[in-house]
Parts: structure tokens; C-alpha cells; sequence
């Protein structure tokens, strides 16, 4: 029941120890204040992090010719692999239980000269199958991308980017045009956007085959793999090995050879970056909470203060029939009272200064929205309303244990 002298009270007391109750407080509203800043700033890494990978997805291995590095069967070190269509299928195959999909890369000789009318830039041409859709994360804006028949019938189509259908197109819709390719004739079938740090929006892309019979080879450099869902790290470095050996029994090189070929295991990388994000967060916390607790020692501290300056009116509440409980209740809503306002006022401070840097800074690749979630406001009540309970409850303690006795004696 609200007790409205119990509050008159507190308030009075407040009110004649100001600087006391300011610095008690500031305390606490600067733990609140630096916990929700320093959670802000790991979750800005966190996501900083997360939009790294964006472009592809995380359960994909990325597979490139290498060279060798070790002798094998009597063959020196030092020769150059070169994958073919080949490997290509070989890894499909074998190991269709953990790829969902892939695609294969060759990459076109020369400088990648686009030309339309008058107009001619150097734009990266890049040969994939179908499912490198998927793969990269592709945003398809306009028409399709490339199909099954393109990738048999070896058509000569293209998708091009938005900044290639800015380039040379402006206003003009692109779809049905040809546009030539290192002075092949594309027919554009589709725009995309694919916009990241990697230049993955400064290219077109034509079937894998139809590039291959243009320049009359079989040579791919690049495997791109999607490990089925929910793969675990220790399964898909499984696989990793799995694809190595595959390909070494193919070339006749060490299957322990790391440079004959190279793998890049994008679930590795993003599940060791997110290692490295939680250990922060982790650390975060631990200095947001032992800051707190140093404000929360401070206010125990000052309500033991408090408890002897009133130690003879406690006495004389006890005397006239005050029991201990009453005591200890109302030591406990001071202390409670002083670290939620304290700390309620930390985090809405540490809250507003976030929105302001969200509003007001660039994202970029090492920082990105530091924001903190409702969830975490929440606990972080909590926890000031249990720490505040805490700091007033051993003080309240050791006053309801006063004797009126020796108080009335005293006097």
C-alpha cells in the first residue's frame, strides 16, 4: 500500500544531504550510462560484422586454383593446378548429401571491354551457373538471371548490374538490348544489384559454358559451394578435405598440400568472428556490471551513513512499537528509489546518445548502428532494481537490529 509519509520522508532526507544524494546517484547513472554504451558499440561491431557477409552466404566454401608446395609421386613442387570442368562435376557428385548448391567460374582473358553504341568501360565479365544466384545473395532487379537452358544451349545472354545499366543505359530500359562482351554480342536478359566492398556491383554475368565454347576451353578458377543448412563447422571441414582429395586424386598432387589448392570456408570465418564478438560483449558486461556494482557499494555505503545519523530515531520508532520489518522497508525504498531513478536516468541517456550517433554517423565496414535492444533495457532495470534491493537491504538489517534500550540510555 502507498504510504505517503514513508515518501515525505524520503524525500526530506534527500533533500537536506543533496550533494551526497547527487554523487550516490551519479554513480549509478554513470554504471547504467557506460554499460548501455559499451553494448551499443559491440552490437555496432556485431553488425559491422554481419553486413560483411551479406554478399554471400555463410554456409559456402569458396574453392581456387594454387599451386603446389610439396613433391608427390615423384612430381616436384611448385606446379601450377588448373581445375576443370571436371572437378566441377566430380564435386557435385560426391558430395550431393552436403552441397545444396554450386557453381563454377572461368575466368575471360583480357581486359573485359563492355561496349554499347558509342559507349565503351572496362567492366568485370564473370561466367556462373544458376545457382550462384543463391550463392552470392543476388537481387535480382529487372527480368531474370541465368537459367538451365542458357547454361545447355550455351546462349548468349547477359545480366548486367544496375551501375552497368546506369552506365550505359541511363533512362533506357536495358531488358532486350545487346550489349557486347569483349566484342561478343550479349543479349540482356536481366538486371541485378549486388552492391558490397567487393566490386560485386561493377560486373555482368554470362553462363559458365557459353563463355567456355567462346574461348574453347574447359578451365574453370573458381568452385563456389552452398553447404546444406544447419551444417556444423566440424562437418564442413569435413567436406573441406572431402573436395581436396577429390580434386588431388584428379591433378595427382598431396591431398595435405594447403597451397595446391585454396578453400575459403565462409561458416568458419563468420562462427570465428562471432567468437570474437561474444568474447567482447562478454568483457563488455563484465565492466558495465563490476561499474555498477561500484555505484551500488556506494549508495550501501551511504545508507550505513544514513542509518547511524538516524540511529536515534529508529530507536524511538522501535520504543512507540515500530517493528522491524517497517524499518527495514523503509531503508530499502530509499536505497531502491536512488538507484532506479539514478540508473533509469543512466539509460536513457546511454540510449539518446546512441540514437544520436546512429542518426547522425556513416555506416562503415568496422562499425555499423550501434544500437542496444529492448531486451537488454529490460535486464538492465532489472538488475538496477535487484542491485538497489541489495544495497539497502544489509544496511536496513543492521538498523532494525537497533535496541531502543540503549538509544533511550544514550540520550
Amino acid at each position: 500500500m502507498f504510504d505517503l509519509d514513508k515518501w515525505q520522508e524520503i524525500f526530506e532526507t534527500l533533500r537536506q544531504n543533496k550533494l551526497r544524494t547527487f554523487l550516490t546517484g551519479f554513480s549509478v547513472a554513470w554504471g547504467i550510462f557506460m554499460l548501455i554504451i559499451l553494448l551499443g558499440a559491440g552490437n555496432g561491431i556485431q553488425n559491422s560484422m554481419e553486413y560483411s557477409f551479406r554478399s554471400s552466404k555463410i554456409n559456402s566454401l569458396w574453392i581456387w586454383n594454387g599451386q603446389t608446395s610439396l613433391n608427390y609421386n615423384g612430381l616436384k613442387p611448385g606446379r601450377f593446378i588448373q581445375m576443370n570442368n571436371d572437378d566441377y562435376q566430380v564435386t557435385k557428385n560426391k558430395n550431393h548429401g552436403n552441397i545444396s548448391r554450386m557453381s563454377s567460374r572461368f575466368q575471360i582473358p583480357g581486359d573485359n571491354i563492355l561496349n554499347y553504341g558509342n559507349q565503351s568501360s572496362r567492366f568485370e565479365i564473370r561466367t556462373v551457373y544458376p545457382d550462384y544466384l543463391i550463392i552470392e545473395n543476388i537481387e535480382m532487379k529487372e527480368g531474370r538471371f541465368i537459367n538451365n537452358l542458357d547454361i545447355n544451349q550455351t546462349r548468349k545472354v547477359a545480366i548486367i548490374s544496375t551501375d552497368v545499366r546506369d552506365y550505359f543505359f541511363k533512362e533506357k530500359k536495358p531488358i532486350g538490348e545487346y550489349i557486347n562482351a569483349n566484342g561478343f554480342p550479349l543479349l540482356i536478359v536481366g538486371v541485378f544489384e549486388d552492391k558490397d566492398n567487393w566490386n560485386n556491383n561493377k560486373c555482368i554475368y554470362i553462363p559458365v559454358t557459353t563463355a567456355q565454347k567462346i574461348y574453347g576451353s574447359r578451365n574453370i578458377h573458381m568452385l563456389s559451394v552452398m553447404m546444406r543448412e544447419n551444417i556444423t563447422i566440424e562437418e564442413s571441414k569435413k567436406l573441406e578435405a572431402e573436395i581436396r582429395t577429390n580434386i588431388a586424386r584428379h591433378h595427382n598432387f598431396d591431398p595435405n598440400d594447403p597451397k595446391a589448392i585454396g578453400i575459403g570456408n565462409a561458416l568458419e570465418e563468420y562462427v570465428r568472428n562471432m567468437r570474437i564478438i561474444n568474447a567482447i560483449k562478454t568483457f563488455v558486461w563484465l565492466i558495465g556490471i563490476m561499474t555498477i556494482i561500484a555505484g551500488i557499494v556506494g549508495i550501501s555505503n551511504i545508507m550505513m551513513i544514513v542509518v547511524k545519523e538516524r540511529t536515534k530515531e529508529i530507536g524511538i520508532r522501535k520504543a512507540i512499537g515500530a517493528k522491524p520489518i517497517s524499518i527495514i522497508i523503509m531503508i530499502m525504498q530509499e536505497s531502491i528509489f536512488i538507484t532506479s531513478i539514478a540508473g533509469y536516468i543512466g539509460l536513457v541517456l546511454g540510449i539518446g546518445l546512441l540514437e544520436v550517433i546512429n542518426s547522425n554517423m556513416q555506416p562503415t565496414d568496422f562499425f555499423r548502428y550501434p544500437t542496444v535492444d529492448i531486451n537488454l533495457a529490460i535486464v538492465a532495470v532489472i538488475i538496477l532494481i535487484i542491485s538497489g534491493a541489495l544495497a539497502g537491504f544489509f544496511p536496513a538489517r543492521k538498523a532494525a537490529q537497533i535496541r531502543p534500550v540503549e538509544v533511550l540510555k544514550d540520550e
